[in-house]
């Protein structure tokens, strides 16, 4: 359980420097949302072209924010099943999670016979 423990937790780490370059978290709700790449053009006047520039920045960035986000979220759960002694059961049948499931993705949520189960 440790093993998977410190690798859940380095994980996490990882992903929160990730997504801390991209945005910024909401303290209030815990979400993060994209800030621009470079921010030292917000006092410059922008043309259309920058303006439309920015905005596939900022919805590129958000797109990438969002799977970060899901991702990190699967591993604080997981985290949280340690913690509470449930981890490594499958959420949809109950049974233990394959070891060499959880060693490739160690905040699977489901065994191998339901993961397509979930979306």
């Amino acid at each position: 359980m440790e093993k998977y423990k410190s690798k859940l937790e380095e994980e996490k780490k990882l992903l929160e420097e990730e997504l801390a370059t991209m945005g910024k978290e909401d303290v209030e709700t815990g979400d993060w949302e994209a800030t621009p790449e470079n921010d030292n053009k917000s006092q410059e006047v922008l043309d259309d072209a920058d303006m439309a520039e920015r905005a596939e920045d900022y919805e590129e960035r958000s797109s990438a924010l969002l799977v970060l986000e899901s991702r990190l979220n699967d591993i604080k759960s997981a985290l949280t099943k340690i913690e509470s002694g449930t981890y490594g059961s499958c959420e949809i049948c109950g049974k233990k999670i394959e070891e060499e499931r959880l060693d490739i993705n160690p905040s699977s949520k489901t065994c191998e016979m339901d993961m397509e189960k979930v979306v």
